[in-house]
């Protein structure tokens, strides 16, 4: 019981963070200076991205902050499920699309993080490549390695933010541009 009354105070903070962290993913300048792909799959790889840089920066802090990246995990694929449902999935099929959904943001955190322990941004461009783009062309060649070049950005702007500010649901990305 007492583990639900904490998960329930982190929950608005959570959804306050997980919402800064969709509109960061909707920064115009990835779609029309980069072309990340303005389409459904490419949204989704912005938001992950976004959330996995967030729940990075809180995995990594004091207390709340591990709990509060389980809640901010937790809002997103909620958030899934809902946008799901409004794109007309049927319910017989939305739990399958949410845990390929759930599946595809794992195996690319796991490849962001291998990439970020890089000793240079080659391999994390190319990462980014290889799933924000999936095959598309970016608006430029040197776009993987500008969006590269934004998520150390935004690590170092996260890792200036204190835990106890993001643990009300307060946290800035960063000017991309």
């Amino acid at each position: 019981m007492l583990g639900l009354l904490r998960r329930n105070r982190l929950e608005r903070p959570a959804y306050l963070l997980y919402g800064a962290a969709v509109a960061a993913a909707r920064t115009p300048l990835f779609y029309a200076e980069l072309g990340v792909p303005d389409s459904v799959d490419g949204r989704f790889d912005m938001v992950s991205l976004h959330v996995f840089l967030l729940i990075r920066r809180l995995g990594a802090a004091g207390e709340p902050g591990p709990k509060l990246a389980q809640v901010v995990f937790d809002a997103m694929f909620h958030d899934m499920d809902l946008n799901l449902r409004e794109m007309g999935v049927g319910d017989l099929s939305v739990g399958k699309r949410n845990r390929a959904m759930w599946e595809a943001f794992h195996g690319r955190s796991a490849a962001y993080q291998t990439a970020l322990n890089a000793p240079d941004d080659a391999a994390l461009a190319a990462v980014l490549l290889r799933n924000v783009w999936r095959g598309a062309e970016p608006a430029s060649p040197d776009a993987p390695h500008r969006l590269a070049g934004i998520v150390r950005a935004v690590i170092a702007a996260l890792a200036t933010q204190d835990i106890t500010r993001l643990a009300t649901g307060q946290v800035s990305f960063g000017d991309p541009a």
